[in-house]
């Protein structure tokens, strides 16, 4: 089981290592020329502590994304291949009452993985330019990581054991401690070294919320119905 959750990471960071040592400066050029067309940044380097820095932005920028695109990657992936075996697995261990109704499934995981990744894209493209922004930088990526995690995590979390409806009803009821969840996680994944292992320990953790949540709700009264004292 610990290699099950660990070896996506192992991946993820090979890959992004290999690509970084291919193609390293080809990126920060691109990312250096996208940037000079918006004009908040050409407005914000030309202030004089960032115009110091604003020849290596494209280097800076790639280094300070190195490891969320490596959790990223290691979080897609434990959500599609991995998150099945741990939701089986806690269920059996710590939720042995809970029914499997298998309401998600595999295509099912992975759209919700790849609506995630796409609309984590679009919104970070939108904001990139307010990241320039000092009281902004801090709370944009955790925001944007944070409803990332959630997104992702939320729907494997349940699909092995609740219903569809019942994945739609918990969601509905807990989307705020979800996402609470999923900023934790975010600033985890900022310590250096210990975030690498947030795409283990986030999954569980959305097991275990998942589950408790999903227990709670199949406990409570029929509605209409009169239970018995």
């Amino acid at each position: 089981m610990l290699w099950l959750m660990v070896w996506p990471v192992i991946v993820a960071l090979v890959l992004w290592m290999t690509l970084a040592a291919l193609y390293w400066g080809e990126a920060a050029q691109w990312i250096t020329a996208q940037l000079h067309q918006w004009p908040a940044y050409e407005w914000a380097v030309s202030v004089w502590p960032l115009k110091l820095i604003a020849a290596w932005f494209g280097w800076i920028l790639l280094l300070l994304l190195f490891v969320p695109v490596v959790l990223i990657t290691a979080v897609l992936i434990i959500s599609v291949v991995s998150m099945p075996a741990m939701a089986a697995h806690v269920g059996a261990r710590d939720y042995p009452g809970l029914v499997h109704r298998q309401g998600g499934t595999f295509a099912g995981s992975l759209w919700n993985a790849l609506a995630a990744l796409m609309l984590f894209a679009l919104l970070f493209a939108v904001s990139l330019p307010l990241w320039l922004i000092p009281l902004l930088w801090p709370v944009l990526p955790i925001a944007l990581f944070g409803y990332f995690n959630q997104r992702v995590f939320r729907y494997d979390a349940l699909a092995e054991h609740a219903t569809a409806a019942e994945i739609a009803e918990i969601v509905r009821r807990h989307r705020g401690e979800l996402f609470l969840l999923g900023v934790a996680l975010a600033l985890i994944g900022h310590v250096p070294v210990l975030g690498l292992f947030v795409p283990v320990y986030g999954g569980l953790a959305f097991i275990h919320f998942g589950l408790s949540r999903l227990g709670e709700l199949r406990s409570e009264p029929i509605q209409g119905t009169v239970r018995r004292v």
